[in-house]
């Protein structure tokens, strides 16, 4: 039995970083062989199996100090700073602490603001031309001061300018990005080592819409750096309607012939506005408007530190895991939410809403795979709640940083140390993560590594659990597929399996979420425990009790005397309706563990008030799988693609 202490927890960073991995279902063990860094386009070839056989770990949501907001607020981390970090190094964080991940990850995406970039470091410097505004003195000033109370403010109001479109004309100009943008990407061809660990190239396009919806978007290369300089980013000083950043997508795939995606994230900030059923200036969504987002968005981001968009309580009154890391009280401006908003601000409706648009437009513009990450402004990627360093600088560990504002009206305990990407990939190269990626053949996790087998068909037995991966993809589809027509109406039956962290927590369930499109033309939904660990039976009212509770708040500590390391199962709709489209995503829940607020407390002594969370039960999502009844015939055994060819340019 593993029982996480304390004072492992607090030597992370004198400790060697790890880099073996985890049994996963029906994969393969051990790291890939290492490979040379690249600095070029010329990368080592690197040998590819038949079909997935391991998920790769990596964060695609990563700000370092090169981030307007994120050096305000006193990042001093650079891209190199981050990589390093992302594969293991130890490195000084942003307040000088010693900083290392326990295991290194297997990929990493640096995506620091499009808007401005290369100007904070202008500011920092003292650029005459930049501090000739008095705003952007203001923020010099603030500085070199070095005062994290005035900093945060500041950071405040560069997003409340950013989202209004007042930033100073300085701040607009492209020419400071050239040069960061052609050091970003030479940086990340320096630290891609195929085989051992990606760095790809991407940036975050920033919309704060109306004055702070957010409806920011990561896009991910495929690319190396001899591509990715043929085109600046896009910033929203052009365009905030996501159809513009579509057709600039376009053009750059149809100019250089390499690949991008985009990565939307969160919903649950953008009052009422990821999911609405309009394009972005009001009109009707078209046929061309929803087969345009489903290409050239294909995951959605549902976790990370500013909070979960999963799910919520209030849409999904009969599961009683909905009310987890909700920050659902106003936009990324601190607007206050209106009644109503929340329904088009959430993953699992988005899902449904996708299916009753389907069948009025004949495509699905909520297509979205599941995706995790950090929204880290510090340059580290840290998830675990026993080595959580925060969204800011000004929130890096220390005894009060649980009461320091975040972006209002959040504070600092309510910050998620959330999440990650596993991708079901072939092998560990850029081609390969982007391409499970945009296939959809990935599953979000608030943090753990955890894997999460999914495969969705028609032909499945028992026997199929003793060889569960070749007969997912030989016999039916993984997570992101389709599912056609049901012979003969048959209920599909789908493939699980979860194994836990090997440095973590047991599991405690495997549930199925699924959504479907009524004849009344009403979506509805319903979660099912598939598999579970223990002897436990649901009651009458059909919920399985509690897994139960080890966890010691005096030490911040928790034991494996219950759940269970790994879950499997062949689970059949009991409620199928071979006419109704529908959806189906698996939920894998950890026993309960200590929340990264309960190890502040025994660190620093800090001394929080009883709202604060401090035990929570880390969990995973699958991509969905959908159902079609008006799809191909049935399921077909997967052939996973080669490079893909440029796609087309989405219709006006």
């Amino acid at each position: 039995m593993k029982i996480w202490t304390l004072a492992a927890a607090l030597s992370v960073a004198s400790m060697a970083a790890l880099g073996g991995c985890s049994k996963t279902p029906g994969g393969e063990t051990g790291p890939e062989t290492p490979a040379a860094a690249v600095t070029s386009a010329e990368a080592p070839r690197v040998a590819e199996a038949a079909y997935a056989t391991r998920a790769y770990f990596g964060d695609t949501h990563v700000h370092t100090g090169w981030s307007a907001d994120a050096g305000m607020d006193g990042a001093i981390t650079t891209p190199e700073d981050a990589f390093r970090f992302a594969r293991g190094d130890l490195v000084k964080s942003n307040s000088g602490q010693d900083a290392q991940l326990r295991r290194p990850l297997d990929w990493m995406v640096i995506t620091d603001h499009s808007d401005g970039m290369g100007t904070i470091n202008e500011i920092r410097a003292g650029n005459p031309e930049m501090i000739s505004d008095p705003f952007l003195k203001h923020m010099y000033e603030v500085m070199k001061s070095g005062n994290e109370e005035e900093s945060g403010k500041v950071v405040r109001e560069l997003i409340n300018l950013q989202s209004n479109g007042k930033l100073p004309k300085q701040v607009l100009d492209p020419r400071w990005m050239v040069s960061a943008w052609a050091k970003t990407i030479e940086i990340a061809d320096k630290y891609n080592e195929p085989g051992k660990f990606t760095a790809l190239i991407g940036y975050e396009w920033t919309v704060n819409a109306g004055g702070g919806d957010n409806l920011h978007r990561n896009i991910i290369y495929r690319d190396a750096a001899d591509k990715a300089k043929a085109m600046l980013p896009l910033t929203t000083f052009e365009t905030q309607d996501p159809e513009k950043l579509w057709e600039w997508m376009a053009k750059y795939e149809a100019t250089t012939s390499g690949k991008v995606l985009a990565i939307p994230h969160n919903g649950n900030l953008s009052n009422g506005r990821m999911y609405e059923e309009t394009t972005f200036t009001g009109g009707p969504m078209t046929k061309a408007y929803a087969e345009a987002r489903s290409n050239w968005e294909p995951l959605m981001e549902v976790t990370q530190i500013k909070g979960q968009s999963e799910g919520h309580p209030s849409l999904s009154p009969n599961d009683e895991f909905a009310s987890w890391d909700l920050w659902d009280r106003s936009n990324l401006n601190g607007v206050p939410k209106q009644p109503g908003m929340i329904r088009a601000e959430y993953w699992r409706e988005g899902l449904k809403s996708g299916l009753r648009l389907e069948a009025a437009l004949g495509a699905n513009p909520f297509k979205y795979g599941a995706n995790g990450a950090t929204d880290t402004h510090t340059g580290l990627s840290t998830a675990d709640d026993d080595n959580f360093w925060g969204k800011f600088k000004t929130v890096e560990p220390g005894p009060d940083r649980w009461k320091r504002d975040v972006t209002k009206p959040y504070l600092g305990w309510e910050q998620a140390a959330a999440g990650y990407t596993g991708v079901w990939a072939t092998t560990n190269t850029r081609e390969a993560i982007w391409d499970a990626m945009k296939r959809r053949e990935t599953f979000a996790t608030t943090g753990p590594r955890m894997t999460v087998r999914f495969f969705g068909g028609y032909a499945f037995g028992d026997d199929d659990l003793s060889d569960l991966v070749k007969a997912g993809y030989g016999k039916g589809v993984p997570m992101g597929g389709d599912l056609g027509e049901s012979p003969d109406g048959k209920a599909p039956s789908f493939l699980i399996a979860a194994v836990k962290d090997p440095e973590g927590a047991n599991l405690d369930r495997v549930q199925v979420i699924k959504g479907w499109l009524g004849a009344d033309g009403k979506t509805q939904e319903r979660v099912y425990d598939v598999k579970w660990a223990g002897e436990r039976k649901p009651g009458a009212d059909g919920r399985l009790p509690p897994v139960g509770n080890t966890v010691d708040l005096k030490t911040a500590t928790y034991s494996n005397s219950i759940g269970a390391p790994e879950l499997t199962a062949r689970w059949t709709d009991p409620d199928f309706d071979p006419k109704a489209k529908a959806v189906y995503y698996v939920r894998v829940m950890e026993i309960p563990t200590p929340r990264w607020t309960a190890y502040d407390v025994v660190r620093f002594k800090a001394a929080m008030p009883a709202k604060v969370t401090m035990i929570h039960q880390e969990r995973a999502f699958s991509s969905p799988i959908w159902f079609d009844p008006a799809g191909s015939n049935v399921a077909t055994a997967v052939t996973i693609p080669g490079p893909a060819q440029p796609s087309a340019a989405p219709k006006p």
